[in-house]
């Protein structure tokens, strides 16, 4: 356990970006676009995960492509249109949301956030960051309310919102909680050393589990309104999203 203490140091200006992934499941919209670069209210879905990182004062984004790795590219270049700087790493295959931030290890040399790029949210990133330094764990993970846990990671929390136990997808009636992973992470650069090597390993079905299971301090953060947390999985899940967004810009 000692060798898996986070060593605190400033709020974070940097982070990663998920985007390698396919969206097999929202075709044919992903048939010449990767699901992160959908647009929805006018721009992709991966930029309104940049532009709200900005917002919070994150300089330093790396983005881990895979399918269609060119689309992302030239749209977002290095990223000085958004007054950042963004790199990117280019995997031939999947190496799973906790492989790919592993090949990236010299990333990760302060406290970083992880963003999961094919959703919407608008995550509280300071108040995360806060409850991240006053628990003291190597990650912290926000959290949303969901009625239905069943398609998420469900995480179990204990006293000071400790996580308890992480389950991957149960059956609904299984999940230990409705607080589901929003796939938005702050951690310590020493949780990225724990990521075992091997074949695509994931964040909430292999690393979380894991590190859990070894006594390591991992919290979460519940995220309250206004914060809120769009998933787009499906073709339904994105008619559903992006008319709720236009009905709200309608609204203002």
């Amino acid at each position: 356990m000692n060798d898996l203490q986070p060593q605190r140091r400033h709020r974070p200006t940097k982070a990663m970006i998920l985007a390698a992934g396919e969206g097999r499941r929202l075709r044919p919209f992903t048939d010449a676009l990767p699901k992160c670069m959908i647009p929805v209210a006018g721009k992709p879905v991966l930029e309104h995960a940049i532009e709200h990182l900005c917002h919070y004062g994150v300089s330093e984004v790396i983005i881990n492509v895979c399918f269609l790795a060119g689309v992302i590219r030239e749209y977002f270049g290095d990223g000085h249109r958004w007054g950042m700087q963004i790199t990117y790493s280019e995997e031939p295959h999947l190496f799973g949301t906790a492989g790919g931030v592993k090949r990236v290890r010299w990333f990760f040399d302060c406290p970083s956030y992880v963003w999961y790029g094919d959703n919407l949210s608008t995550c509280n990133l300071a108040r995360l960051y806060q409850v991240h330094r006053a628990r003291g764990g190597l990650a912290t993970i926000a959290l949303f309310h969901r009625e239905d846990p069943s398609a998420s990671g469900v995480a179990e929390l204990g006293a000071d919102d400790r996580i308890m136990t992480f389950q991957e997808k149960p059956l609904r009636h299984q999940a230990r909680s409705r607080w589901i992973n929003a796939g938005i992470y702050v951690m310590e650069p020493e949780l990225v050393d724990a990521i075992p090597d091997g074949d695509a390993p994931d964040f909430g079905r292999d690393v979380f589990p894991a590190l859990l299971a070894s006594g390591a301090p991992l919290y979460g953060y519940r995220m309250s309104e206004p914060e809120r947390l769009w998933w787009i999985d499906t073709p339904q899940d994105l008619d559903r999203v992006r008319a709720h967004l236009h009905l709200e810009e309608a609204s203002r």
